[in-house]
């Protein structure tokens, strides 16, 4: 069985004092293949670094909305510089993770929309797909995505669940992945959404070190558990684990074009 972790930070700080050691304990487990992906420049920068001394670890480089700098002038020296590095490394798949967040700040809503039309721009120009993170900005979020042109369409990381998201963001061409969240006990809707997404259209990711699935909740998260959040889509759709395992390694090679050689 190949798992393939679409969303990960082994870059954080938190994986200082063993993340060679536990790199070698993910191949061990099956994990094929994971994804470390950018939110600032630093850790896109470090993302890099790290897929470029593995072959099966990739990277993604972007500015989430919880990075943007305070100053419009700060943030478009970020982006170009966001922009030089993805252009110059074969191992940066999208740009990412960009997108909207009014749950944790509120005071820059305009400053978070210009920074993410101006990296779905960026990853039209790179002919990258992106990596969105929304939270609590749903309706924004599918506006500007409906307005804009993104040409390599992408991915919901950690996808809210919510009906409207979900049933939109499939409209308009995105793939939805699925995290810890959705194994919680107190998850609502989780079986819904799950439901909700073809099989050909959905992703698994732990978005390590944060929201641990069960039975782990509560400790750090890396990707050898992303096997919890394949387990539980494959209860509800009715599949075998394995069968998630497959379909979602390949839809994850599909939207992150890796048959590319340019890529992979």
């Amino acid at each position: 069985m190949k798992l393939f972790d679409s969303h990960a930070h082994l870059e954080d700080e938190q994986f200082e004092e063993d993340r060679e050691e536990l790199i070698q304990k993910i191949q061990q487990e099956g994990i094929e293949k994971f994804i470390s992906a950018g939110y600032s420049l630093k850790s896109s920068q470090r993302a890099i670094e790290l897929a470029q001394r593995y072959d099966f670890i990739y990277a993604t480089a972007g500015i989430s909305p919880n990075d943007i700098p305070q100053t419009e002038e700060e943030l478009w020296k970020i982006l170009d510089e966001i922009k030089k590095i993805a252009e110059q490394n074969s191992k940066v798949v999208a740009i990412g993770e960009i997108g909207l967040d009014y749950h944790w700040n509120t005071e820059n809503k305009e400053l978070q929309k210009k920074a993410f039309e101006e990296q779905i721009k960026i990853a039209n120009q790179l002919d990258l797909p992106i990596v969105i993170h929304t939270r609590e900005a749903v309706m924004d979020t599918l506006e500007i995505l409906k307005r804009s042109e993104v040409r390599r369409r992408g991915v919901f990381h950690c996808c809210p669940l919510n009906r409207e998201l979900v049933k939109e963001g499939l409209k308009l061409g995105f793939y939805i992945s699925f995290c810890g969240p959705v194994t919680f006990k107190n998850a609502k809707n989780a079986n819904e959404m799950i439901q909700m997404v073809p099989k050909d259209r959905m992703l698994i990711e732990t978005d390590s070190p944060y929201l641990s699935p069960e039975p782990v909740r509560g400790r750090r998260n890396d990707p050898r558990n992303i096997k919890y959040i394949a387990q539980k889509v494959a209860d509800v759709k009715g599949l075998s684990i394995e069968e998630v395992a497959n379909v979602t390694y390949q839809n994850t090679k599909k939207v992150f074009h890796l048959k590319d050689e340019r890529r992979e």
